[in-house]
Protein backbone atom coordinates (compact mmCIF):
# COMPACT_ATOMS: atom_id res chain seq x y z
CA UNK A 1 0.00 0.00 0.00
CA UNK A 2 1.16 3.71 -0.74
CA UNK A 3 2.44 5.10 2.72
CA UNK A 4 2.58 8.51 1.68
CA UNK A 5 -0.90 9.21 3.41
CA UNK A 6 -3.43 7.53 5.67
CA UNK A 7 -6.02 6.32 3.95
CA UNK A 8 -9.29 8.59 4.84
CA UNK A 9 -11.62 6.30 5.77
CA UNK A 10 -12.59 4.25 9.30
CA UNK A 11 -10.28 1.46 8.84
CA UNK A 12 -7.65 0.93 10.96
CA UNK A 13 -4.23 1.33 9.59
CA UNK A 14 -1.78 -1.90 10.02
CA UNK A 15 1.86 -2.33 9.92
CA UNK A 16 3.47 -5.20 9.06
CA UNK A 17 7.23 -5.67 9.62
CA UNK A 18 9.05 -8.96 8.16
CA UNK A 19 12.45 -9.62 5.80
CA UNK A 20 10.67 -12.65 4.34
CA UNK A 21 8.66 -11.22 1.49
CA UNK A 22 6.49 -14.39 1.60
CA UNK A 23 5.25 -13.59 5.13
CA UNK A 24 4.23 -10.15 3.78
CA UNK A 25 2.57 -11.06 0.89
CA UNK A 26 0.67 -13.63 2.95
CA UNK A 27 -0.01 -10.57 5.83
CA UNK A 28 -1.29 -8.28 2.89
CA UNK A 29 -3.76 -11.01 1.11
CA UNK A 30 -5.25 -11.91 4.28
CA UNK A 31 -5.84 -9.12 5.71
CA UNK A 32 -5.95 -6.23 3.42
CA UNK A 33 -9.83 -6.28 2.82
CA UNK A 34 -10.11 -5.62 6.87
CA UNK A 35 -7.46 -3.05 7.48
CA UNK A 36 -5.10 -0.73 5.49
CA UNK A 37 -1.76 -2.25 5.72
CA UNK A 38 1.61 -1.07 5.36
CA UNK A 39 4.56 -2.85 4.75
CA UNK A 40 8.11 -2.91 5.53
CA UNK A 41 11.54 -5.87 5.47
CA UNK A 42 13.64 -3.83 7.80
CA UNK A 43 13.71 -1.86 11.21
CA UNK A 44 15.21 1.15 9.12
CA UNK A 45 12.25 1.06 6.99
CA UNK A 46 9.31 0.60 9.10
CA UNK A 47 10.78 3.20 11.51
CA UNK A 48 10.72 5.44 8.44
CA UNK A 49 6.92 4.66 7.66
CA UNK A 50 6.37 5.26 11.47
CA UNK A 51 7.67 8.49 11.36
CA UNK A 52 6.37 9.75 7.96
CA UNK A 53 2.27 7.59 8.68
CA UNK A 54 2.10 6.36 12.05
CA UNK A 55 -0.25 2.88 11.92
CA UNK A 56 -2.73 1.98 14.68
CA UNK A 57 -0.73 -1.78 15.43
CA UNK A 58 2.25 -2.97 14.14
CA UNK A 59 3.11 -6.96 13.48
CA UNK A 60 6.51 -6.98 14.31
CA UNK A 61 9.25 -9.79 13.40
CA UNK A 62 12.31 -9.92 16.04
CA UNK A 63 15.43 -11.60 13.05
CA UNK A 64 15.97 -8.99 10.97
CA UNK A 65 19.27 -7.91 9.10
CA UNK A 66 20.15 -4.25 10.38
CA UNK A 67 17.76 -3.75 13.33
CA UNK A 68 16.64 -6.88 15.74
CA UNK A 69 12.82 -6.33 16.22
CA UNK A 70 13.69 -5.62 19.91
CA UNK A 71 15.76 -2.76 18.26
CA UNK A 72 12.85 -1.39 16.22
CA UNK A 73 10.76 -1.71 19.52
CA UNK A 74 13.05 0.04 21.99
CA UNK A 75 13.07 2.96 18.88
CA UNK A 76 9.10 3.12 19.26
CA UNK A 77 9.22 3.12 23.09
CA UNK A 78 11.42 5.43 23.61
CA UNK A 79 9.85 8.48 21.78
CA UNK A 80 6.62 10.49 22.78
CA UNK A 81 4.82 9.72 19.60
CA UNK A 82 5.07 6.48 19.06
CA UNK A 83 4.83 5.17 23.00
CA UNK A 84 1.42 4.03 22.78
CA UNK A 85 1.48 2.49 19.41
CA UNK A 86 0.99 -1.36 20.54
CA UNK A 87 3.20 -3.63 19.33
CA UNK A 88 2.88 -7.54 18.35
CA UNK A 89 5.76 -9.84 17.57
CA UNK A 90 5.53 -12.34 14.86
CA UNK A 91 8.52 -14.21 14.57
CA UNK A 92 10.22 -17.68 14.55
CA UNK A 93 11.49 -17.54 17.97
CA UNK A 94 10.22 -19.31 20.56
CA UNK A 95 12.35 -19.79 23.67
CA UNK A 96 10.51 -18.45 26.87
CA UNK A 97 12.92 -15.64 27.30
CA UNK A 98 12.63 -14.54 23.67
CA UNK A 99 8.78 -14.01 24.57
CA UNK A 100 9.16 -12.59 28.07
CA UNK A 101 11.92 -9.98 26.51
CA UNK A 102 9.53 -9.02 24.30
CA UNK A 103 6.80 -8.46 27.08
CA UNK A 104 9.61 -6.36 28.78
CA UNK A 105 10.18 -4.05 25.91
CA UNK A 106 6.53 -3.47 25.73
CA UNK A 107 4.87 -5.68 23.62
CA UNK A 108 1.22 -5.94 23.85
CA UNK A 109 1.44 -9.64 22.39
CA UNK A 110 3.99 -12.12 21.23
CA UNK A 111 3.09 -14.70 18.50
CA UNK A 112 5.22 -17.45 16.71
CA UNK A 113 5.54 -18.82 13.23
CA UNK A 114 4.01 -20.36 11.30
CA UNK A 115 1.55 -18.28 12.05
CA UNK A 116 -2.61 -19.11 11.87
CA UNK A 117 -3.93 -16.04 9.71
CA UNK A 118 -7.50 -16.41 11.75
CA UNK A 119 -5.54 -16.17 15.13
CA UNK A 120 -3.69 -13.25 13.57
CA UNK A 121 -6.94 -11.79 13.05
CA UNK A 122 -8.60 -12.52 16.40
CA UNK A 123 -4.84 -10.66 17.90
CA UNK A 124 -5.68 -7.82 16.04
CA UNK A 125 -9.49 -7.36 16.87
CA UNK A 126 -8.71 -7.88 20.06
CA UNK A 127 -5.67 -5.48 20.50
CA UNK A 128 -7.15 -2.53 18.23
CA UNK A 129 -10.12 -2.86 20.46
CA UNK A 130 -8.84 -2.53 23.37
CA UNK A 131 -6.52 0.68 21.42
CA UNK A 132 -10.17 2.72 20.12
CA UNK A 133 -11.69 2.05 24.04
CA UNK A 134 -8.06 3.41 25.76
CA UNK A 135 -8.38 6.34 22.66
CA UNK A 136 -12.28 6.45 23.73
CA UNK A 137 -11.24 7.23 27.70
CA UNK A 138 -8.70 9.74 26.62
CA UNK A 139 -10.82 11.55 24.91
CA UNK A 140 -13.87 11.58 27.76
CA UNK A 141 -11.15 12.64 29.98
CA UNK A 142 -9.86 15.28 28.71
CA UNK A 143 -13.64 16.65 27.65
CA UNK A 144 -13.31 16.18 31.10
CA UNK A 145 -10.77 17.98 32.47
CA UNK A 146 -12.37 21.06 29.85
CA UNK A 147 -15.34 21.11 31.67
CA UNK A 148 -13.61 21.06 35.23
CA UNK A 149 -11.36 23.81 34.03
CA UNK A 150 -14.06 25.61 32.71
CA UNK A 151 -16.54 25.34 36.15
CA UNK A 152 -13.47 26.25 37.84
CA UNK A 153 -12.78 29.48 35.85
CA UNK A 154 -16.39 29.77 36.62
CA UNK A 155 -16.64 29.36 39.60
CA UNK A 156 -13.43 31.56 40.75
CA UNK A 157 -15.30 34.28 38.80
CA UNK A 158 -18.25 33.46 41.19
CA UNK A 159 -16.41 33.99 43.99
CA UNK A 160 -14.34 37.52 43.06
CA UNK A 161 -17.95 38.77 42.39
CA UNK A 162 -19.64 37.84 45.71
CA UNK A 163 -15.82 38.95 47.47
CA UNK A 164 -16.17 42.04 45.54
CA UNK A 165 -19.63 42.54 46.83
CA UNK A 166 -18.93 41.59 50.48
CA UNK A 167 -16.37 44.31 50.29
CA UNK A 168 -18.50 47.17 48.77
CA UNK A 169 -20.88 46.82 51.81
CA UNK A 170 -18.53 48.50 53.98
CA UNK A 171 -17.69 50.73 51.24
CA UNK A 172 -21.29 52.02 50.81
CA UNK A 173 -20.72 52.71 54.26
CA UNK A 174 -17.54 54.89 53.93
CA UNK A 175 -16.54 56.40 51.45
CA UNK A 176 -12.80 55.98 52.30
CA UNK A 177 -13.23 52.26 52.60
CA UNK A 178 -12.97 51.82 48.61
CA UNK A 179 -9.09 52.91 47.83
CA UNK A 180 -8.42 51.64 51.37
CA UNK A 181 -9.23 47.96 50.41
CA UNK A 182 -7.29 48.05 46.84
CA UNK A 183 -4.20 49.74 48.37
CA UNK A 184 -4.30 47.01 51.62
CA UNK A 185 -4.72 44.21 49.23
CA UNK A 186 -1.45 45.05 47.78
CA UNK A 187 0.58 45.76 50.72
CA UNK A 188 -0.56 42.29 51.93
CA UNK A 189 0.58 40.83 48.53
CA UNK A 190 3.93 42.44 48.51
CA UNK A 191 4.37 41.48 52.29
CA UNK A 192 3.55 37.95 51.52
CA UNK A 193 6.05 37.62 48.61
CA UNK A 194 8.71 39.13 50.54
CA UNK A 195 8.70 37.07 53.16
CA UNK A 196 8.02 33.97 51.31
CA UNK A 197 11.65 32.66 51.87
CA UNK A 198 11.97 33.68 55.56
CA UNK A 199 12.38 30.48 57.70
CA UNK A 200 9.56 31.87 60.64
CA UNK A 201 6.80 32.44 57.46
CA UNK A 202 7.75 29.83 54.78
CA UNK A 203 6.06 26.68 56.23
CA UNK A 204 2.43 28.84 56.13
CA UNK A 205 3.31 31.18 52.84
CA UNK A 206 4.82 28.61 50.76
CA UNK A 207 0.93 27.11 51.46
CA UNK A 208 -0.89 29.74 50.34
CA UNK A 209 -1.07 32.06 47.41
CA UNK A 210 -0.09 35.54 47.94
CA UNK A 211 -3.24 36.70 45.65
CA UNK A 212 -5.59 34.55 47.86
CA UNK A 213 -4.08 36.45 50.91
CA UNK A 214 -4.64 39.56 48.96
CA UNK A 215 -8.17 39.42 48.10
CA UNK A 216 -8.86 37.78 51.35
CA UNK A 217 -7.46 41.10 52.58
CA UNK A 218 -10.38 42.96 51.04
CA UNK A 219 -12.28 41.74 53.66
CA UNK A 220 -10.69 43.04 56.67
CA UNK A 221 -13.03 46.25 57.49
CA UNK A 222 -15.96 43.42 56.55
CA UNK A 223 -17.56 43.82 60.31
CA UNK A 224 -17.85 47.89 59.82
CA UNK A 225 -21.06 46.79 58.51
CA UNK A 226 -22.41 46.61 62.06
CA UNK A 227 -21.12 50.06 62.81
CA UNK A 228 -23.78 52.86 63.91
CA UNK A 229 -23.58 55.05 61.24
CA UNK A 230 -23.18 58.26 63.75
CA UNK A 231 -20.08 56.62 64.53
CA UNK A 232 -18.68 55.27 61.31
CA UNK A 233 -19.03 58.51 59.94
CA UNK A 234 -18.78 61.16 62.21
CA UNK A 235 -16.45 63.86 60.73
CA UNK A 236 -14.01 64.30 63.35
CA UNK A 237 -11.82 62.29 66.16
CA UNK A 238 -13.85 59.59 68.10
CA UNK A 239 -14.30 59.93 71.49
CA UNK A 240 -13.62 57.24 73.44
CA UNK A 241 -16.89 55.19 73.89
CA UNK A 242 -17.04 55.79 70.16
CA UNK A 243 -14.04 54.22 69.68
CA UNK A 244 -14.77 51.94 71.45
CA UNK A 245 -17.85 51.07 69.49
CA UNK A 246 -16.06 50.75 66.32
CA UNK A 247 -13.17 48.58 67.71
CA UNK A 248 -16.23 46.07 67.73
CA UNK A 249 -16.01 45.61 64.37
CA UNK A 250 -13.25 43.10 64.24
CA UNK A 251 -15.83 41.18 66.32
CA UNK A 252 -18.47 41.72 63.76
CA UNK A 253 -16.31 41.04 61.08
CA UNK A 254 -15.56 37.32 62.50
CA UNK A 255 -19.35 36.50 63.22
CA UNK A 256 -19.92 36.85 59.73
CA UNK A 257 -17.05 35.14 58.14
CA UNK A 258 -17.54 32.35 60.49
CA UNK A 259 -20.74 31.34 60.16
CA UNK A 260 -19.42 30.91 56.28
CA UNK A 261 -16.68 29.06 57.46
CA UNK A 262 -18.68 26.85 59.52
CA UNK A 263 -20.89 25.93 56.21
CA UNK A 264 -17.91 25.28 54.05
CA UNK A 265 -15.34 23.99 56.92
CA UNK A 266 -12.92 23.14 53.86
CA UNK A 267 -12.55 26.70 51.97
CA UNK A 268 -9.35 28.11 52.94
CA UNK A 269 -9.61 30.99 51.76
CA UNK A 270 -12.45 32.13 53.99
CA UNK A 271 -10.67 30.75 56.91
CA UNK A 272 -8.00 33.62 55.83
CA UNK A 273 -10.26 36.23 55.58
CA UNK A 274 -11.98 34.90 58.90
CA UNK A 275 -8.16 35.37 60.51
CA UNK A 276 -7.90 38.69 58.83
CA UNK A 277 -10.66 40.27 59.48
CA UNK A 278 -10.67 39.34 63.77
CA UNK A 279 -6.97 39.54 64.36
CA UNK A 280 -5.94 42.97 62.14
CA UNK A 281 -6.20 45.03 65.24
CA UNK A 282 -3.95 42.84 67.48
CA UNK A 283 -0.83 43.94 68.56
CA UNK A 284 2.52 42.03 69.11
CA UNK A 285 2.99 42.86 72.54
CA UNK A 286 -0.60 41.44 73.71
CA UNK A 287 -2.06 45.47 73.86
CA UNK A 288 -4.46 44.98 70.72
CA UNK A 289 -8.23 43.92 70.52
CA UNK A 290 -10.44 42.24 70.49
CA UNK A 291 -8.82 39.25 72.47
CA UNK A 292 -5.41 40.79 73.23
CA UNK A 293 -3.24 38.32 71.65
CA UNK A 294 0.35 37.81 71.91
CA UNK A 295 3.06 37.34 69.64
CA UNK A 296 3.16 34.28 67.91
CA UNK A 297 -0.14 33.68 69.31
CA UNK A 298 -1.44 36.07 66.12
CA UNK A 299 -2.34 34.67 63.05
CA UNK A 300 0.70 35.36 60.48
CA UNK A 301 -1.93 37.36 57.77
CA UNK A 302 -3.40 39.53 60.60
CA UNK A 303 0.31 40.30 61.06
CA UNK A 304 0.65 41.29 57.88
CA UNK A 305 -2.81 42.89 57.80
CA UNK A 306 -2.19 45.11 60.69
CA UNK A 307 1.08 46.87 59.21
CA UNK A 308 -1.16 47.27 55.62
CA UNK A 309 -3.55 48.56 57.58
CA UNK A 310 -2.00 51.36 59.86
CA UNK A 311 0.35 52.65 56.67
CA UNK A 312 -2.23 53.00 54.56
CA UNK A 313 -4.23 54.92 57.55
CA UNK A 314 -1.52 57.07 58.03
CA UNK A 315 -0.30 57.81 54.95
CA UNK A 316 -4.04 58.94 53.92
CA UNK A 317 -5.73 62.52 54.85
CA UNK A 318 -8.72 62.31 56.45
CA UNK A 319 -11.24 64.99 57.47
CA UNK A 320 -10.03 64.91 60.96
CA UNK A 321 -5.95 64.99 60.17
CA UNK A 322 -3.56 65.66 56.96
CA UNK A 323 -1.23 62.53 55.72
CA UNK A 324 1.64 61.71 57.15
CA UNK A 325 4.60 61.51 54.54
CA UNK A 326 5.99 58.54 53.37
CA UNK A 327 9.27 58.78 55.43
CA UNK A 328 7.82 59.82 58.70
CA UNK A 329 5.36 57.16 57.97
CA UNK A 330 8.11 54.26 57.89
CA UNK A 331 9.78 55.82 60.86
CA UNK A 332 6.78 55.60 63.12
CA UNK A 333 5.75 51.92 61.57
CA UNK A 334 9.63 50.97 62.75
CA UNK A 335 9.39 52.99 65.90
CA UNK A 336 6.19 50.01 66.46
CA UNK A 337 8.20 47.34 65.99
CA UNK A 338 8.37 44.30 68.73
CA UNK A 339 5.24 46.51 70.60
CA UNK A 340 2.45 46.99 67.89
CA UNK A 341 3.64 45.09 64.85
CA UNK A 342 5.81 41.99 64.48
CA UNK A 343 9.55 43.09 63.99
CA UNK A 344 9.94 40.22 60.86
CA UNK A 345 7.07 41.85 59.31
CA UNK A 346 8.18 45.40 60.26
CA UNK A 347 11.66 44.32 58.77
CA UNK A 348 10.19 43.09 55.44
CA UNK A 349 7.76 46.65 55.29
CA UNK A 350 11.18 48.65 55.45
CA UNK A 351 12.77 46.49 52.69
CA UNK A 352 9.37 47.70 50.44
CA UNK A 353 8.72 51.00 51.24
CA UNK A 354 9.34 51.78 47.45
CA UNK A 355 6.40 49.33 47.07
CA UNK A 356 4.65 50.57 49.36
CA UNK A 357 5.04 54.12 48.79
CA UNK A 358 4.34 53.29 45.21
CA UNK A 359 0.78 51.53 45.98
CA UNK A 360 -0.11 54.54 48.18
CA UNK A 361 0.22 57.29 46.20
CA UNK A 362 1.13 56.19 42.57
CA UNK A 363 -1.86 53.85 41.74
CA UNK A 364 -5.31 53.98 41.28
CA UNK A 365 -7.17 51.13 41.68
CA UNK A 366 -8.04 50.24 38.15
CA UNK A 367 -4.37 50.52 37.28
CA UNK A 368 -3.63 47.57 39.91
CA UNK A 369 -3.59 44.42 38.58
CA UNK A 370 -3.00 40.46 39.97
CA UNK A 371 0.21 40.75 37.88
CA UNK A 372 1.34 43.98 39.98
CA UNK A 373 3.41 41.65 42.37
CA UNK A 374 5.74 39.49 41.48
CA UNK A 375 9.18 38.42 42.11
CA UNK A 376 10.78 41.09 40.43
CA UNK A 377 8.56 44.23 41.28
CA UNK A 378 9.52 43.62 44.80
CA UNK A 379 13.07 45.23 44.17
CA UNK A 380 12.08 49.17 44.51
CA UNK A 381 14.57 49.68 41.41
CA UNK A 382 12.75 47.05 38.89
CA UNK A 383 9.67 48.58 40.21
CA UNK A 384 10.67 52.58 39.55
CA UNK A 385 11.74 51.79 36.36
CA UNK A 386 9.66 48.91 35.40
CA UNK A 387 5.97 49.67 36.55
CA UNK A 388 5.92 53.33 37.96
CA UNK A 389 6.68 54.68 34.57
CA UNK A 390 3.44 52.93 32.64
CA UNK A 391 1.14 53.32 35.66
CA UNK A 392 -1.13 56.56 36.09
CA UNK A 393 -0.95 58.85 38.58
CA UNK A 394 -3.18 60.71 40.96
Amino acid sequence: MDTNAKVADSRSCVLAVDDTALNIDILEAALSDRYDIYTAMDGESALAIVEKTPPDIILLDVVMPGMSGYDVCIKLKENPATVDIPVIFLTAMTDIHDKARGFELGAVDYMVKPFAILEVQARLDVHLSLLNAKKALKEQNEMLEIKVRERTQELAVTQGVIIEAMASLAETRDSETADHVMRTRYYVEALSVKLREHPKFKAFLSSVHSTDLGTAATLHDIGKVGVPDHILLKPGRLTPDEYEEIKKHATYGHEILSKLVSRLPGNRFLKLADEISWTHHEKWDGSGYPRKLKGDEIPIPGRLMAIADVYDAIVSPRVYKPPMPHDEAIEFIMSESGRHFDPDVAEAFRALGNTFQYIAHELTPGAITDEFITEDAIDPEVRANVVIGSAPSR
